[in-house]
């Protein structure tokens, strides 16, 4: 015991922490509680069958965009997760960001009633149950999913308001190139078109090659079941590609020779081939998400910048991060495994002096692609830079955050 308290004395001695300096009443002597000051959950039915979370922890999502939802209607539109909360990479099922692209009601399917069909350009149509899936070899991989509606805007009070279309879930389910090697795909199949059970019927074109490559049909998300605000029981899970192609409520996959422009399509693709090229994959990504807008941060001292990063290309290899407004970066430390097209967290020791400064991060994915600025990417397409030009495409550009004398801090959007 001796030892332990020895260590952890040495370990504040030389550690940052102090070396830095810690903001000023930030830290306070510990008192203690007594028995009289902590109350006690009594056990309930509900508690002991789902759980739930403690009354102190508040976060929540809200409507995205201009839209409230649920609308007057009672249609669920766009729902951003609270990044600003969010800890480690993986969201909770209960916080995972919804984006419902056709306006319809959540579809309420009983598993025990619900098929999916492969058809098309197969040598063997099949229906497959719920079942028939489920005895099938599963995968279970970490992905992350984001809206082409999350990019830094002038209008964002709130990291949730600008970057809160993105989440990461652990999703387990079979990959599609093992039903579609079961029905048989004929050559000269290019494409697929799956279908969700929206009332609307959209619909989303795949190339074949990522088909086969590494999509999955999920039936589980986190642990248990998907949401159904996330295609319960069926949904298609498409990595590193725009949201809209992940369809939910999975019901229908038709294997065809040719691009079919869907309902999907209109308002995300555009005929020219510099827009087309970037309507699929997302780019690499990152944001702060503390300090991030909207917080404040109590005074001068040592922080833990902290914050995620993803890609669709791949792993996140790289993480940079500015205290100074991008004069100079350093190499942020990448918290745990990179994977895949998922989210991760990284991490960088700051000690601020209290004055006003300015918090950058920029990625590099495995493919050596890195984050831009907007300023590069209005040089790219040759526009002026202004607060009205808006990023084809997926926006992926750098956020800032500026931090004021006072601890609050702001979106700096430029």
């Amino acid at each position: 015991m001796g030892l332990k308290r020895s260590d952890r004395r040495g370990f504040l001695k030389s550690g940052a922490v102090l070396a830095g300096g810690l903001a000023l009443g930030a830290v306070r002597p510990a008192s203690g509680q007594t028995p009289e000051s902590v109350a006690f959950i009594k056990g309930s039915e509900e508690l002991i069958a789902y759980g739930q979370r403690s009354r102190f922890e508040t976060a929540v999502r809200i409507s995205h965009g201009r839209t409230p939802s649920p609308d007057a209607f009672g249609l669920v539109k766009h729902v951003a997760t609270p990044l600003q909360e969010s800890v480690g990479v993986i969201t909770p099922s209960a916080l995972h960001y919804v984006g419902t692209t056709r306006g319809s009601y959540i579809p309420d399917i009983d598993p025990q009633e619900h098929r999916l069909m492969i058809h098309g350009m197969v040598d063997r149509p099949l229906t497959f149950t719920m079942e028939d899936l489920k005895r099938l070899p599963s995968v279970t991989r970490l992905h992350f999913i984001e809206c082409a509606a999350n990019r830094p805007s002038p209008t964002a009070k709130t990291i949730q308001e600008s970057h809160g279309m993105t989440s990461c879930a652990e999703w387990t389910g079979v990959l599609l190139s093992v039903l579609l090697k079961e029905v048989g795909v004929k050559g000269g199949a290019s494409w697929i078109v799956a279908e969700g059970a929206e009332e609307v019927k959209g619909a989303s074109s795949i190339p074949m090659a990522k088909a086969m490559h590494d999509c999955l049909v999920c039936y589980g998300m986190n642990g248990e079941a998907v949401r159904p605000q996330q295609g319960y029981p069926l949904r298609l899970l498409v990595p590193g590609f725009e949201g809209i192609f992940n369809v939910k409520w999975l019901r229908r996959i038709k294997v065809v020779d040719e691009y079919y422009m869907t309902y999907n399509d209109y308002g995300h693709l555009r005929q020219e081939p510099e827009n087309a090229a970037l309507g699929y994959l997302i780019g690499p990504k990152s944001v702060i998400t503390f300090p991030c807008a909207g917080q404040q941060l109590p005074g001068r001292g040592f922080y833990e910048i902290s914050g995620l990063a993803w890609s669709g290309g791949g792993a996140i290899r790289r993480v940079e991060v500015s205290t100074d407004g991008g004069r100079r970066w350093t190499d942020a430390e990448i918290r745990g495994t990179a994977y895949r097209m998922a989210h991760t967290r990284f991490s960088l020791n700051w000690n601020w002096d209290g004055t006003e400064t300015a918090l950058l991060s920029r990625c590099t994915d495995e493919q050596g692609k890195i984050q831009p600025s907007r300023a590069q990417v209005a040089e790219f397409f040759n526009v002026p830079l202004d607060p009205s030009y808006r990023v084809p495409g997926r926006d992926n550009t750098i956020q800032t955050w500026r931090v004021a004398s006072d601890g609050s801090v702001h979106n700096a959007y430029a």
